[in-house]
């Protein structure tokens, strides 16, 4: 699939910077909700961080729409 073809190519600085920012938040509020023994937002914020950085992956360069 194409879609798939374009996760191992070079990743725009937009959408690698928007996956780093997203990473940085959802760890901070997985730790804060670890320290405080909130499991179920611990869990679900960082399974959407996890997503949410994976997805970035695939947009590249070729099919960047901010051009």
């Amino acid at each position: 699939m194409k879609i798939f073809k374009n996760y191992n190519k070079p990743t725009p600085a937009f959408w690698r910077r928007l996956g780093d920012s997203l990473l940085a938040v959802t760890t901070m509020t997985t730790a804060f909700a670890i320290a405080t023994d909130n499991t179920k937002i611990a869990i679900t914020v960082l399974v959407i961080g996890a997503i949410g950085k994976f997805m970035t992956n695939f947009f590249s360069i070729e099919n960047d729409v901010r051009k």
